[in-house]
């Protein structure tokens, strides 16, 4: 099964190019029928699923062969790791809600905020929480309506505020150890969560402090708004916080995640939220929640393997040879190319699983330290789909805000995503600070303090670890 000779065929990219054309094609159409959320009413796994069909329609060799490429492919460590991972991080994010405590979590930061600074602490609350629950759409979701009313009541402009709240969960997306993007980036490329985590943080940090920044300027409310009824329960916070500790001093991310669904349920039953019953099933939610990421993945990882079978990785590394002199431009590359996937597929977790292959090949091709790579794509997938106007973000952020003005009677224009765009100070700051990082390595201490080793694909620290691994996998055999 193992491809000796070295292929190259651009013929093999089939696959990408129909699942990308599928899925922008059926968004375009719908948007043309001025259908809301258009770009997410062809499920992404669908198109993936005709792109597998593509695929296993390369080469003329036997059915049965070209799905054991799939096979192993699909059964990869690293895409069997991803899926474990994104079923308990569903599942945790669901019980954790479930039993309150995203709304402890957003009255808690709204009352530490003092009025006068409004805007900046709309970007911080919703950055916490888009950290503690790794979901960006969840922390829109929880924020937008208390900060559009308050906003309303203050008199501060809607796009500044509507702004800060999706930058700040698109931070805590970008940032979060159990969002799928993290999930899926340094999965991908054989990497640690908290190396990923450290590496994005001194690319991140910079860009939420001049946002805070410029938000303090322009953000002052004109009068001091009213909130309403912000009582919590700090306890059901503490979830949120344990898992952010724990994988942050490097504990089994397994471990943090089961260890999270359990004191978040205990919470849940001690308070009278969830019962036995409703406990197993926000369990369940948040397993079948992750469906369309799981089987997403789990084609694309055979998939994948099928093109890179017949050369069709090989055929991209080729063509990136005549622009790329070295590892500065092939950062450049991995970063126009989870961007362009992103733009097309207006999901920035589908956009890193369909770079991902190609990004870890030219990672290894031009010596891009994985590490370094998992943050470009998180990053540069981050930044468009916070900008791109047919996002979910932007798109949901407008329909919330949109019933809010409704329901406070407020003389309002209605957003539209195009209005918030401008506002999005801290997208366009990371885009610059991620642009700046491949040209001044002002993030690279991590890797540099434990540099990449080559040979046996880790970190150097992680060397013997894996002889003892490898030795293990010998013996058995």
């Amino acid at each position: 099964m193992e491809n000796n000779n070295r292929k190259s065929s651009g013929l093999a990219l089939l696959p990408f190019l129909v699942f990308i054309v599928v899925y922008l094609g059926a968004g375009l159409i719908f948007q043309a029928q001025g259908v809301e959320l258009a770009f997410y009413q062809f499920p992404s796994v669908s198109a993936m699923f005709l792109a597998v069909l593509t695929a296993f329609m390369l080469g003329k060799e036997k059915i049965d062969f070209k799905f054991e490429i799939f096979t192993k492919g699909a059964a990869n460590i690293d895409i069997l790791t991803m899926l474990m991972i994104y079923l308990l991080a569903g599942a945790f994010a669901s019980t954790a809600a479930a039993m309150g405590g995203r709304d402890a979590t957003v009255n808690l930061g709204l009352s530490l905020v003092p009025v006068k600074f409004l805007a900046a602490g709309i970007f911080i609350i919703s950055a916490f929480m888009g950290t503690a629950t790794g979901t960006s759409m969840g922390t829109v979701s929880a924020v937008m309506p208390v900060a559009v009313a308050a906003a309303i009541k203050g008199n501060i402009s809607l796009p500044i505020v509507i702004g800060a709240c999706v930058g700040g969960a698109m931070f805590g997306d970008n940032l979060s150890m159990i969002s799928d993007t993290t999930i899926a980036a340094t999965r991908s490329q054989g990497c640690e969560m908290r190396d990923k985590f450290k590496v994005n943080l001194l690319i991140a940090l910079p860009a939420a402090i001049l946002t805070i920044i410029v938000l303090l300027v322009v953000g002052r409310p004109e009068v001091a708004p009213t909130l309403d009824d912000l009582s919590f329960n700090a306890v059901k916070v503490v979830p949120y916080v344990l898992v952010l500790v724990l994988a942050l001093i490097g504990m089994n991310v397994f471990l943090v995640l089961t260890l999270g669904i359990f004191v978040a349920g205990m919470i849940g039953l001690a308070f009278g939220d969830l019962t036995v019953a409703t406990f197993a099933q926000s369990i369940y939610s948040g397993f079948t929640g992750m469906n369309e990421v799981f089987f997403l993945t789990l084609f694309c990882g055979g998939m994948s393997e099928l093109i890179k079978y017949y050369g069709g990785i090989n055929w991209i590394i080729d063509r990136f040879r005549g622009v790329m002199k070295g590892n500065k431009s092939a950062q450049v590359g991995i970063a126009a190319m989870v961007s362009m996937c992103d733009v097309a597929t207006a999901n920035n977790t589908v956009a890193i699983i369909v770079a991902s292959e190609m990004s870890k090949s030219v990672s290894h091709e031009y010596k891009v330290d994985p590490r370094r790579t998992a943050s470009l794509l998180d990053v540069f997938s981050c930044v468009l789909q916070g900008i791109i106007p047919y996002g979910a973000q932007l798109l949901v952020a407008a329909s919330l805000a949109n019933a809010t003005i409704g329901d406070a009677g407020a003389k309002i224009p209605a957003m539209i995503p195009a209005h918030i765009v401008p506002y999005l100070w801290y997208c366009w700051f990371l885009a610059i600070f991620g642009i700046l990082s491949i040209f001044v390595p002002f993030a690279d201490g991590v890797t540099k303090k434990d540099p990449w080793n080559w040979e046996y694909d880790c970190a150097e620290s992680q060397v013997e670890d894996k002889k003892l691994i490898m030795e293990a996998a010998a013996t058995e055999e």
